[in-house]
């Protein structure tokens, strides 16, 4: 058996996406900014991809930007917010992905911010008081909470974050990404200034996405040249990836309730299992809480032991595919930026379970068992 539980980096292709897709690849070649009757044809179907997406998410046509990944788009939402509104105080978590706390710490260090960082307790969950003192202190702030953390699963509570940033007159960016198309956002309730998604963490394909940037909310664009996107966003369109984008977030809103079910049920079952056959293991941050946790994540602590030096090494050769935390880290030696943040123990192993509707029990059961054999110190099966 072979089986991959790294949905969490990135999700396979929706045969139905790529059916969406391939005349775009084939046939509509033209170049979108042309006018002849070869670019109206693919203008055509940008505008129809970004109804589609603006629809989902009760937002106008106007509001969606197309990127080319969610960190493009997060950048964007950080540098055009900060440089053209004039903030100078933004407000983050040490738990963030980098995409957003790298970008942040880069606009301190030009000088353009000084940063805050919110409190959170040793689960992760934040400390929502200690953003209402800070921006009690300092209004008309930067404020980048994700709703939903990538390693360790954490739920944040953005319509309540929403709330408080309304107060204060903040412009509020939450980093999506993990929760597009597994969860159904409605911008016309959340008060959010930008949302982000990248369609290949829910089955559509890599190298495009997406930013949900607030009408009325005017800022510079990160990258200038043409004036494709509205003048928003400079460069040729990647025509079948917003094509594929447009469809695989149409199709996780057509099935979110069934695979929400069926995804939550193989996390159970994992949790079930691993605390039945691995002693000492436990979870990190609110990961096992099914109220408080994403779906699709589990973050399993395990015992100290001298298999978590190559515990990623011998899962993989026995053909399960995970990660040790996030996948944008994976190889890297300074260890997880978030697991840090938690004071977790350094003598526990982590693994990183993260599935999709494509998994299976049978590939749970897989998974344990082979975790479990080497914790028992037995052979593994090839």
């Amino acid at each position: 058996m072979n089986v991959y539980f790294d949905n969490a980096a990135t999700t396979p292709l929706d045969p139905e996406v790529l059916d969406a897709m391939l005349p775009f690849l084939q046939n509509h070649f033209g170049n979108p900014s042309s006018i002849h009757g070869h670019g109206r044809q693919v203008r055509a179907a940008i505008e129809n991809a970004r109804k589609t997406i603006a629809h989902l998410i009760n937002a106008a046509p106007a509001e969606i930007v197309f990127t080319s990944c969610g960190t493009e788009a997060d950048n964007y939402a950080a540098f055009g917010s900060v440089r053209t509104l004039g903030l100078k105080h933004g407000i983050t978590s040490k738990l963030e992905h980098h995409a957003v706390l790298h970008t942040m710490q880069a606009l301190e260090k030009c000088g353009d911010l000084k940063l805050s960082y919110l409190r959170h307790d040793a689960q992760g969950r934040l400390d929502l008081e200690h953003l209402e003192e800070l921006l009690a202190s300092h209004p008309r702030t930067y404020v980048s909470l994700m709703h939903a953390n990538n390693e360790i699963g954490n739920l944040n509570d953005i319509a309540a974050i929403g709330d408080i940033c309304a107060r204060h007159n903040a412009v509020f960016h939450t980093d999506t990404v993990q929760t597009m198309g597994h969860y159904r956002h409605d911008v016309q309730q959340l008060k959010a200034h930008f949302l982000v998604g990248s369609a290949h963490k829910f089955h559509g394909p890599k190298g495009v996405g997406f930013l949900y940037r607030r009408s009325g909310l005017l800022v510079d664009a990160l990258i200038h040249g043409g004036s494709q996107e509205r003048n928003q966003r400079a460069g040729t369109e990647n025509v079948y990836g917003i094509i594929g984008l447009a469809k695989a977030l149409e199709i996780a809103y057509r099935d979110m309730a069934a695979h929400q079910s069926h995804i939550q049920g193989l996390k159970d079952r994992f949790i079930e299992k691993l605390r039945a056959e691995v002693d000492g293991v436990e979870f990190n941050g609110t990961s096992a809480d099914a109220a408080h946790s994403l779906y699709t994540v589990l973050s399993v602590s395990l015992p100290p032991s001298e298999m978590n030096e190559m515990l990623l090494f011998n899962l993989d050769i026995n053909k399960v595919s995970v990660s040790g935390g996030s996948a944008c880290t994976s190889g890297a030696n300074a260890g997880s930026h978030v697991l840090n943040a938690l004071n977790a123990d350094p003598d526990r192993g982590t693994i990183r379970f993260s599935m999709s509707k494509y998994n299976t029990a049978e590939e749970v059961d897989y998974a344990v068992a082979q975790l479990a054999r080497m914790y028992r110190k037995e052979p593994l099966s090839i």
